[in-house]
This record gives structure tokens, C-alpha cells and sequence, in this order.
């Protein structure tokens, strides 16, 4: 496991490592957002399209659980399970075949799904320190195979 922090001062700069992720990110690959309210999540995940070449606006998916965007030079699929009352809705909406497929995937709020989660994984943390500025985020990235 590989683990690396980012410090952020600004939702800007939030936006950026997203960028840089998504331009850097794979057929297959899977990223888990874990973070409180307001963090910054989507904002981390629009610099994610935006480095998968995406246009459209992105939004957190929070009454839908997944949202698919295939105009990017990858098919994108975001995920907010937040608000999933029972893991066997995951099933129903077919999660493997956006975990396996030839996408990326982000998962926001994946400590829910835990266990449908796979090994091979890239985790990112996003957290605030008040003391450190109202903007300031501390972002760990950990690399999972």
C-alpha cells in the first residue's frame, strides 16, 4: 500500500488533484471518497471529470446512487451512497459491471458498501483543520492492490 497527502487551501486546489487523478486514471479503475459534509468531495470529483475530458456538469448523485457519463475518453460512473438503505440495492443497480467494467468509478461514502468493495482500490480521505484555515483540506490517498 502506497499513501500520499496532499494539503489544499483552497477549493481550487482541491479541484486540481482531481484533475491530475483523472487525467493519470485507467479502464477499471476504482476510487473511494470518504469525507464529511461540505469537504469538498465534489468538487474533488468535478477535477476528476474534468481530467477524464468531460464536459457536462457534475453533481453528486444523491437520490440516484450512480451516475453515468460516457462523452469522456473514459465511461465515468459516480456513485453517492450515502443515503442506500440496504446493500442489496447495489445489486439491483448492477455495481459490478461499473466496478468491472471498462470505467472508472468514484464512490462516495464507500464505508456503507464496504464489503462490496474491491481489493485493488484507490482510497482518498479528505478531511478539514479549522485550525490550519476555513479552506484548508488535508487529502491522504492511499493506493490499495
Amino acid at each position: 500500500m502506497n499513501e500520499y497527502i496532499y494539503e489544499s487551501h483552497s477549493a481550487e486546489e482541491t479541484h486540481v488533484l482531481g484533475r491530475q487523478l483523472g487525467e493519470k486514471a485507467k479502464a477499471g479503475d476504482l476510487y473511494t471518497l470518504t469525507g464529511d459534509l461540505g469537504v469538498g468531495k465534489t468538487v474533488f470529483t468535478q477535477g476528476f471529470a474534468e481530467g477524464l475530458s468531460i464536459d457536462e456538469p457534475i453533481n453528486s448523485p444523491t437520490f440516484t446512487i450512480v451516475q453515468v457519463y460516457e462523452d469522456g475518453r473514459l465511461p465515468f460512473y459516480h456513485f453517492d451512497v450515502y443515503r442506500i438503505g440496504d446493500i442489496d440495492e447495489m445489486d439491483e443497480i448492477g455495481y459490478e459491471d461499473y466496478f468491472y467494467g471498462d470505467g472508472v468509478s468514484i464512490v462516495e461514502w464507500s464505508e456503507k458498501i464496504e464489503e462490496l468493495l474491491p481489493m485493488e482500490r484507490t482510497d482518498i480521505i479528505i478531511e478539514k483543520d479549522l485550525d490550519k484555515g476555513f479552506d484548508y483540506r488535508k487529502i491522504t490517498i492511499h493506493t490499495q492492490s
